[in-house]
């Protein structure tokens, strides 16, 4: 798959950005963390004291002091380790929901052709492996702070118990800062490719489980494992590629601090041997020098978990920055009064730019009339359909609702006029009740109910284990074709909309329920403007009117009857329909 362009630096600010809209609650934090940091430096200088003046000098009374001070210092600390982790926690999972709901409102209005060309996977997994990977790093950025803090005070400590100590410390160090960014920028490519990997795996996985019926039915599992096998090996030599940068790295951040702490004990304790420091100051140093050397060894992973969250945090901001092509224009107009007329003037649409799908089409539908759409497969006619909701903006020319251009009319009003049974119905795994009311939140069971005996689906719901209470599966697998059809066109009737858009609604019903559909259709018809997409000729008998699309321009214009009659075209379309059908 092609490789996703990431912008690290947006990435960071992203981070950076919502870091500071909570830095209350991140303050807590580094509070109690930085006092966690600051009262572990006392630890080794009140173990130094009690070596020497209490164990040394074998004085009970003062080591049972010593002993005393230290079990408060550790009641202390533990008060602060909790605090900090408890708001590190906290703030980190604040973020990760903040971006999480961020990342689902801009997905939520994002225009067609941004579905048209992203992979639900992709989108999937930046809203889930992405988001733990950003809330992982965050939750030890106060953690890690109270480390490095410690570490800074255990140096300043180090040098004024011996500077000489302090230096051969340090002597380690420049070699360290050299590995780190050598490290960090070996492992930035490698983080990217396994994002990725992981991301495609998670489109693979949906792309599977959406279509398992299909995958069955064409005995193509073998094909679908072999899919996965592919990108689940993408992932594993990708990982390891990593895996094998952290092997060569890692193990040096702990063996050069550990250099340092050998070359510190064997001049500290010729030292203490020669009387120049006493027992108490070496073992002070040595675990002075143990602060100083732990951030140090956790440097490699670190630096890989801040990789990590950056390159997740740009792939998120990827889908961020995108803006709907279709918005709402400043000071958008209420809907017009009306009944619903349709004008389309001249329009022409392509979903690729130079490949119009549409070419100067002009239609008026009368308010209150039917027209239907009748065309070869791929001649435009659904696109006209996606066009009047304003799913996509046309490239040229204008529609027309009740006289207004709909690109100046507020974009949740004009949406909420036209009611839509598409020919591919999705249910949400929710009951049949809020599934006929998706549309109409506030409608009373006797709305829901009058809706769903319309579209001929009370009798079969009312069969149903719990009725209108039934939960149906994932899309509302759990019905048969027939019946997702016609819950379907019953939510759109509830909507009551000024104009109905039927894209194929009755291509999932059989002759029978298709005629009980349709004597329901006649009568939500009727005084509606309804615009009919069908290849069954009694669905396209209940129209008025019969437009024929052709290339993306109307053809002829007239009744079933009249282009019967007179156009060669028309009827070679409506053959190729029956062909198809049988």
């Amino acid at each position: 798959m092609t490789e996703e362009a990431l912008d690290l630096r947006a990435g960071r600010d992203l981070i950076l950005r919502h870091l500071r809209a909570r830095w209350p609650m991140l303050a807590v934090a580094f509070v109690a963390g930085l006092s966690w940091g600051l009262l572990r430096l006392v630890e080794p200088y009140l173990v130094g004291l009690a070596i020497d003046h209490a164990i040394v000098e074998r004085d009970l009374g003062k080591l049972t002091q010593y002993v005393a001070i230290f079990i408060a210092v550790a009641a202390v600390l533990a008060v602060c380790a909790g605090t900090r982790r408890y708001w590190a926690m906290r703030t980190s999972y604040r973020i990760e929901t903040d971006l999480r709901l961020e990342l689902y409102d801009r997905v939520n209005r994002l225009s067609f052709d941004y579905h048209d060309r992203t992979a639900t996977g992709q989108l999937m997994s930046r809203g889930s492996a992405d988001l733990r990977e950003i809330q992982a790093f965050l939750v030890n950025i106060p953690i890690n702070s109270a480390y490095l803090l410690m570490a800074v005070g255990a140096f300043v400590l180090l040098v004024l118990t011996s500077v000489t100590l302090a230096v051969l410390a340090m002597a380690v160090f420049p070699v360290v800062t050299w590995l780190s960014v050598r490290f960090f920028n070996r492992l930035e490519p490698g983080t990217k490719r396994v994002q990725q990997d992981l991301a495609d795996v998670a489109s693979v996985t949906e792309e599977t489980i959406a279509g398992a019926r299909l995958v069955r039915a064409f005995g193509r599992e073998e094909h679908e494992i072999g899919r996965m096998r592919a990108a689940a090996e993408r992932v594993r030599k990708d990982a390891m590629e990593v895996v094998r940068l952290r092997t060569v790295y890692g193990p040096l951040f702990f063996l050069l601090p550990g250099l340092g702490q050998l070359v510190v004990l064997a001049y500290g304790g010729w030292l203490v041997l020669d009387g120049q420091m006493t027992l108490g100051a070496l073992v002070a140093a040595l675990q002075y020098l143990g602060m100083l050397a732990w951030p140090v060894q956790s440097l490699g992973e670190m630096i890989a978990s801040g990789q990590r969250a950056v390159v997740s945090a740009a792939r998120v901001w990827n889908v961020l920055k995108e803006e709907p092509t279709v918005k709402e224009r400043p000071h958008a107009r209420p809907l017009p009064p009306g009944n619903g007329q349709i004008v389309f003037d001249r329009v022409t649409f392509g979903y690729r730019a130079g490949l119009p799908v549409l070419r100067e089409f002009s239609l008026e539908v009368p308010a209150g009339r039917s027209v239907a759409l009748v065309g070869a497969t791929g001649s435009g006619k659904s696109t006209v359909a996606r066009l009047l909701p304003r799913f996509y903006d046309v490239d040229e020319g204008r529609i027309l609702l009740d006289g207004a251009d709909i690109r100046t009319l507020r974009l949740r009003e004009l949406r909420r006029s036209i009611g839509i049974v598409f020919e591919d119905t999705f249910l949400f795994s929710d009951t049949v009740r809020n599934n006929i009311a998706y549309g109409r939140l506030d409608a009373t069971d006797e709305q829901i109910v009058r809706a769903a005996k319309l579209a001929h689906a009370h009798e079969f719901i009312e069969q149903l284990e719990h009725g209108y209470d039934t939960v149906v599966g994932e899309q509302g697998f759990s019905l048969s074709g027939g019946q997702r059809q016609r819950i379907a066109i019953a939510r759109a009737i509830l909507m009551e909309p000024r104009v109905l858009i039927l894209d194929d609604a009755t291509s999932s019903v059989d002759a029978r329920m298709e005629e009980e559909i349709r004597t329901a259709l006649r009568e939500v018809m009727a005084g509606r403007t309804t615009l009919i997409i069908s290849h069954r000729l009694s669905t396209i008998a209940l129209a008025d009117q019969v437009v024929l699309v052709d290339e993306g321009r109307v053809a002829a214009t007239g009744t079933h009857e009249e282009l019967l009659r007179s156009c060669p075209r028309y009827r070679e379309v409506l053959g190729q329909v029956e062909a198809m059908a049988s």
